[in-house]
């Protein structure tokens, strides 16, 4: 996270929790006049509702305009985190360990920028991550960002429509 994500984060946080969510991320983008896009995602232990979301998303959007942090135009989104979440923190790595992860690295680590592979956990200030037959230490610093791959058990792919009968 870059320091104005985290001084957003710090800035939103409580509006967010006086509706019984917490902040799991935040993206700032600052593209410029009117591109910029702040992206807040939300979660709660029983799960966040569209109305969740509107909610929340009202109330900093005004906390927004009355403190003016961000000095140009952007746009608010407000959302769930959703099955295929980033991880932004340690603990969510921690709370993580046992889950299909996509990794994309700052520099190519042994040739690769991207590492798919089973979360397997954390040592000291590096993640470990079992891909194909390798076993991958990644530097946390070094993460652009890691998302979950939502694993779906028992799903079947659908045969060809020439097959079904």
């Amino acid at each position: 996270m870059t320091k104005k994500e985290r001084e957003l984060e710090a800035l939103i946080a409580p509006t967010a929790r006086a509706f019984g969510c917490e902040i799991w991320g935040i993206e700032y983008s600052p593209w410029g006049r009117g591109r910029s896009t702040l992206k807040v995602f939300i979660d709660s232990p029983t799960g966040v509702t569209i109305e969740d979301c509107e909610r929340v998303s009202a109330q900093v959007s005004a906390l927004l305009d009355v403190e003016d942090p961000i000095v140009d135009s952007y746009r608010l989104e407000v959302s769930s985190p959703g099955l295929d979440r980033t991880l932004f923190r340690r603990e969510q790595y921690e709370a993580s360990v046992g889950c299909r992860v996509m990794v994309r690295l700052a520099f190519p680590f042994e040739g690769h920028r991207r590492i798919e592979g089973l979360l397997a956990g954390i040592e000291g200030d590096e993640v470990v991550v079992q891909a194909e037959e390798a076993e991958y230490l990644l530097p946390l610093e070094q993460i652009q960002r890691t998302r979950i791959v939502p694993q779906f058990e028992g799903a079947r792919e659908r045969p060809p429509a020439a097959a079904q009968g």
